[in-house]
């Protein structure tokens, strides 16, 4: 008895199709006027369907055949355009916001690429520096070395 009163609750609360594609008119202009980041990235929600990536395309939100009263349709399993155009824009809603996630990302990469240039730059600098006197060492090391080891066989003989 109270699985069927929640069910009829729940049939009740669903929005009808004339509510479905009038408030989709109102997040397409919800949509149209988000400006900062937190709204881009959030997918809004269609007829009080629940969006994001836990949601599967299987049920596709059409609620005919399952909390609402058959009325003798002969309507099988076909989506009607309205559903087909929330089902359309919500697939490009969500491509919108991937591709400027994907953007953000490619720029942070970028940004960080361009970190580690300059990084290694300065560490190629400061060591190309060590190497030119590591090398004048070197160099004045040998011309001692072969100043001493002649005079040390001028001195045997």
């Amino acid at each position: 008895m109270q699985d069927q009163a929640t069910s009829s609750m729940a049939a009740s609360s669903l929005p009808s199709s004339s509510e479905r594609s009038s408030s989709s008119a109102l997040n397409l202009e919800v949509k149209e006027g988000m400006e900062s980041d937190d709204e881009i990235r959030r997918v809004p929600e269609i007829g009080g369907e629940a969006t994001g990536p836990t949601t599967s395309g299987r049920n596709g939100g059409s609620t005919a055949g399952t909390a609402q009263p058959s009325s003798g349709s002969t309507k099988k399993r076909g989506r009607s355009p309205a559903d087909k155009e929330n089902k359309r824009l919500k697939r490009l809603l969500r491509n919108r916001v991937s591709a400027q996630q994907a953007r953000e990302r490619k720029k942070a990469y970028l940004t960080d690429l361009e970190v580690r240039v300059k990084e290694l730059e300065t560490s190629n600098a400061e060591l190309e520096e060590r190497l030119s006197t590591m090398q004048n060492e070197n160099q004045m090391l040998r011309q001692i070395l072969k100043n001493t080891t002649a005079g040390l066989q001028e001195g045997r003989k």
